[in-house]
């Protein structure tokens, strides 16, 4: 399912990072902070992960070693065509450096979600399939496996109006 003959996306381009890994459990004390609250986003021991989705098109993402500008903007160029390409995230320092290679907008969560056309709905949505299939069937992703699940996810989201995707997979296995 992985796969790099996708093109690179391009036209009003969504980008977010988001942390893979189960919620701890309350039993869980040795994991729980001394404030008793449960560190969440950044400075978490979850997994961080990156993507990129195109407004009614594909999305792409990879499990990251860290989120600073180098990674992020590394894989905004391996991802995103930067001649045809709006991209838009929100108020996260990592995507500073981005916005010296592909025109760029941020929204500020603090203040609102959508602003017009300047929202980052489509990837915080895409986020669902990796973390609701952690939660639900898969129960934990090992670190060294966590790609080709990420991979996994980006496949089905690529391919969710295809009616045929088994067969297409099935193609792809084989040619």
């Amino acid at each position: 399912m992985i796969s790099k003959q996708q093109p690179l996306l391009s036209g009003i381009v969504e980008a977010d990072e988001t942390y893979v890994g189960g919620k701890p459990r309350k039993s869980n004390k040795h994991n729980t902070p001394p404030h008793g609250k449960s560190k969440r986003s950044r400075g978490t021991n979850k997994t961080p992960v990156i993507g990129v989705v195109e407004r009614n098109g594909n999305v792409s993402a990879k499990v990251s070693d860290n989120l600073k500008a180098g990674s992020i903007t590394r894989f905004l160029k391996d991802e995103v065509d930067p001649q045809n390409s709006l991209l838009i995230a929100d108020e996260f320092t990592g995507y500073v450096a981005a916005c010296k290679i592909i025109p760029h907008s941020v929204i500020n969560h603090q203040k609102q979600y959508v602003d017009r056309v300047i929202h980052t709905n489509t990837i915080l949505s895409s986020w669902a399939l990796p973390k609701r299939s952690y939660m639900g069937s898969q129960h934990h992703y090992s670190k060294k496996w966590m790609p080709l699940y990420i991979a996994e996810q980006c496949w089905k989201y690529n391919n969710r109006e295809n009616d045929d995707a088994f067969l297409s997979f099935l193609k792809g296995v084989v040619a």
